[in-house]
């Protein structure tokens, strides 16, 4: 019998197996704004400022009312397109 070669399904040595990989904590990101690299404090501080938006969450009673009729025909449509 011959020499027995190794599998060619096995992955190299060198390779970082995916379990290892899952487990490692990213320390460098990138700007969802420009995509320039940030460290970890800077992303955390940009996703805190993104989170935080300049305009009050209520909407004025008429865009309230707006929507929902913009809603309410758009719902009319799929049972009557015409």
């Amino acid at each position: 019998m011959g020499s027995i070669s190794p599998s060619v399904a096995l992955p190299p040595p060198e390779d970082t197996p995916e379990a290892v990989l899952r487990t490692e904590v990213i320390l460098e990101a990138r700007s969802r704004i420009d995509g320039e690299p940030l460290t970890a404090a800077e992303y955390a501080q940009l996703q805190e400022e993104l989170a935080q938006s300049r305009y009050a969450p209520q909407l004025s009673e008429d865009v309230r009312q707006t929507i929902f009729l913009l809603r309410l025909r758009q719902m009319l449509r799929i049972f009557n397109p015409f």
